[in-house]
């Protein structure tokens, strides 16, 4: 199958242009995202009072962001495997993570922040990174080579 994605030219471009637009993502996080946790986790934030926050803002904020990662790991691992019911799957484990990773955030950073500053550094990173498309891409190729 390796072989197969490799010989593929199409696939591989398409590929490249994918992860490309997960690191534009990251790369332009501070202008097409609110996110005042950026530069204060960042910094010495153990010992620093937590920064000014539009709770509504960011919650929309890390919602779209993980929304963008999510349709981009899913068209990616369509390109890779061009299986609808690995994406249909996925995306639904997406939904999933999704909400219960931004309630949990939300949860945290209402009732419980100052004493759990770690705990909203790890969820928030889920929220805004593809992390998840890194144990995906790995799960399904194992899978599709035990089936062959």
């Amino acid at each position: 199958m390796l072989r197969k994605l490799l010989s593929d030219p199409k696939k591989i471009g398409w590929s490249f242009f994918l992860i490309g637009l997960l690191i534009l993502i990251r790369a332009f996080e501070e202008t097409l995202f609110y996110d005042p946790f950026l530069d204060y986790f960042k910094s010495e934030y153990a010992h620093l009072p937590f920064p000014k926050i539009n709770i509504i803002k960011l919650y929309f904020s890390l919602g779209m962001r993980f929304y963008m990662n999510s349709v981009i790991s899913l068209l990616l691992l369509y390109v890779i495997f061009k299986d609808r019911k690995i994406v249909k799957f996925t995306a639904f484990i997406y939904m999933v993570l999704g909400s219960l990773l931004l309630i949990g955030f939300m949860f945290v950073l209402t009732f419980f922040a100052e004493e759990n500053k770690m705990m909203l550094f790890y969820i928030r990173r889920f929220l805004i990174q593809p992390i998840f498309i890194l144990l995906f891409i790995p799960a399904f190729y194992y899978q599709k080579q035990i089936k062959e």
